[in-house]
């Protein structure tokens, strides 16, 4: 059975995600990022870098959320678009753009934002600043399209999904107004049995509430030195 490592933040969530709306059996393997999980030697051996998610598939170690995305959408046949070279440079490109844009700046604007234990203005504007762009450029794709890739509904979009559903913690409640086309498609992906199952994955497991001292010279170890 597949092992699927977790836990409740945007990139697990929307693995988890993919697994319950394709049935793949799988077993939940917890990891608490503030009691320190993702550093010890077996968690390591899995994904070097020591982030979450991760999946084991047998002989096959997948790590980063849009390589299993990926990794998984192949094995099944599930949740791509039609097999065309458009198709695919399109789902290509999202999926990346995500990777690359969408995860790394929200995580940064979430982190000035809400964890940076000084100020920093310019950081915060910043992220806050290039995050909304981001989510401004799926907004306008998406108000000429239905999904992320054509009228397929898709990895990319379960990919969106994982992210988009913390907007109001990353940018605050207000900015669903300027990004109408993108909470069209968060709603509809939302009310998906899928979406309850993952999003409540987290809460069949024990993890650590707190965000003390403790949890965040584990979170973020540069404070620690």
């Amino acid at each position: 059975m597949l092992k699927f490592y977790f836990n409740g933040s945007p990139n697990p969530t929307k693995v988890a995600l993919f697994l319950e709306e394709s049935g793949l059996p799988y077993e939940a393997i917890a990891i608490d990022t503030r009691t320190g999980d993702q550093f010890k030697p077996e968690f390591l051996a899995i994904n070097p870098n020591g982030k979450v998610p991760a999946i084991v598939d047998g002989d096959v170690t997948v790590f980063d959320s849009n390589a299993i995305l990926l990794y998984l959408a192949e094995k099944t046949g599930k949740f791509l678009p039609p097999s065309t070279p458009a198709n695919r440079g399109a789902l290509l490109s999202w999926l990346m753009f995500v990777a690359t844009g969408v995860g790394p700046f929200s995580g940064q604007a979430v982190h000035f934002k809400h964890f940076s234990p000084e100020k920093v203005p310019y950081a915060h504007d910043r992220y806050q600043y290039e995050a909304m762009r981001h989510y401004s450029v799926l907004d306008q794709h998406l108000a000429k399209n239905r999904y992320m890739v054509g009228d397929t509904y898709t990895i990319v979009d379960m990919d969106i999904w994982g992210w988009a559903r913390m907007i109001p913690f990353i940018l605050g409640n207000e900015a669903w107004e300027k990004l109408p086309n993108l909470k069209r498609l968060f709603d509809e992906i939302d009310a998906r049995p899928a979406a309850a199952q993952a999003k409540t994955l987290k809460d069949r497991h024990p993890f650590k509430a707190e965000m003390d001292e403790e949890a965040r010279k584990i979170m973020f170890k540069h404070l620690a030195t």
